[in-house]
C-alpha cells in the first residue's frame, strides 16, 4: 500500500532506522551474502528485522541484482543498506540512486576516507553528489525538489567499518567527520589486524572493541558490530552497540540446515 501524506498525496518512503540510532534506540540487521534475488527481502522483512546489508565488497552481486533487491526492500519497509567495495564516486552514487538508504565503507583508515564518503553520499550544500531525482531513490514520487534533496541528505546512513588497528588508533578524528552515523566493528578483520586472527575474545581486540563504543558514543556516532554467535552480540549489546548485525543469508542457511539434520540423526 503506497503511504500517502494527509492530502493524500503519495509520500517517500523515509528511512525506518535513522531516527532510532539517532535517539539512542538498538536497531537490528543482518548481512546479504550469497542470495541474489529479492526475496531475500520479504524474508528478512518477515523475520523481523529492521535492516539489511548486501554485500558488494565480497559477494556476487551485479548492480542490476542490487538494484532489484533495493526496490523490493523499499516496497517491503525495510532499510536496505550497500557495503560498497572501495571509496569510488560511481559505487556511491550509483547505489545510492538504485535505492540504497544507506552505505558502509570497508577499511577505513583515516579521516580521509569518511570525509571521501560524506561528500560522495550527500547533495550540495553538504557534498558533491550529482542529482537523478527520477531513480529509484525517489520512489518515483516526483514532487518539490529541494524537500527531496533536503529528505535524502538527512536520511543516508554513512558507516565506517571499523577493521583495521589503525583505525582504531585514528578513531576519534575518524568519527569526529560530520556526517558519519554508524562505526560498525568487523570483529575477525579487526582480530587480523592485530595479529590474532579469529580471536576475536583476544584482550586486545576486545579492549579495540570497547574503545569503538566509547568514542562512538562520546561523538553521537552509533557503535555497532557484526557477529554470526548470539551470545556474544548479546554481550557486545549490553555493553553499549546499538546496531546490532546477525550472521547473514548463508549462516542462516548453514546453521538451520546442520541443527535439522543433527536432531533427524540423534
Amino acid at each position: 500500500m503506497c503511504i500517502r501524506d494527509r492530502l493524500g498525496r503519495p509520500r517517500l518512503f523515509r528511512n525506518p532506522i535513522k531516527k532510532k540510532i539517532k535517539t539512542g534506540e538498538t536497531v537490528y540487521g543482518t548481512m546479504l551474502q550469497e542470495m541474489t534475488t529479492p526475496t531475500a527481502a520479504q524474508i528478512f522483512k518477515r523475520a523481523g528485522f529492521d535492516f539489511f546489508m548486501i554485500d558488494c565488497e565480497h559477494g556476487p552481486f551485479d548492480q542490476g541484482v542490487v538494484r532489484e533487491i533495493l526496490r523490493v526492500a523499499r516496497l517491503e519497509k525495510i532499510c536496505p543498506l550497500v557495503r560498497i567495495r572501495n571509496l569510488d564516486y560511481s559505487l556511491v552514487a550509483g547505489n545510492l540512486d538504485a535505492g540504497a538508504m544507506g552505505l558502509m565503507l570497508p577499511r577505513v583508515e583515516s579521516v580521509e576516507d569518511t570525509k571521501g564518503l560524506v561528500q560522495y553520499m550527500k547533495y550540495p550544500p553538504i557534498g558533491v553528489r550529482g542529482l537523478s531525482s527520477d531513480a529509484p531513490h525517489s520512489d518515483y514520487i516526483f514532487g518539490d525538489l529541494e524537500e527531496f534533496i533536503s529528505t535524502q541528505n538527512e536520511d543516508t546512513i554513512a558507516i565506517a567499518q571499523i577493521e583495521r588497528k589503525i583505525a582504531v588508533e585514528n578513531l576519534e578524528e575518524i568519527l569526529s567527520t560530520p556526517g558519519i552515523d554508524i562505526a560498525l566493528v568487523g570483529p575477525e578483520d579487526l582480530s587480523l589486524s592485530y595479529g590474532v586472527p579469529g580471536q576475536t575474545d583476544h584482550p586486545e581486540v576486545v579492549k579495540a572493541i570497547e574503545r569503538v563504543i566509547e568514542i562512538s558514543s562520546k561523538l553521537g556516532v552509533a557503535p555497532g558490530i557484526h557477529m554470526g554467535n548470539v551470545a556474544l552480540l548479546s554481550e557486545w549489546e549490553a555493553k553499549g552497540m546499538r546496531v546490532i548485525m546477525c550472521n547473514s543469508d548463508l549462516g542462516f542457511l548453514l546453521e538451520g540446515a546442520e541443527e535439522n539434520l543433527k536432531a533427524l540423526k540423534s
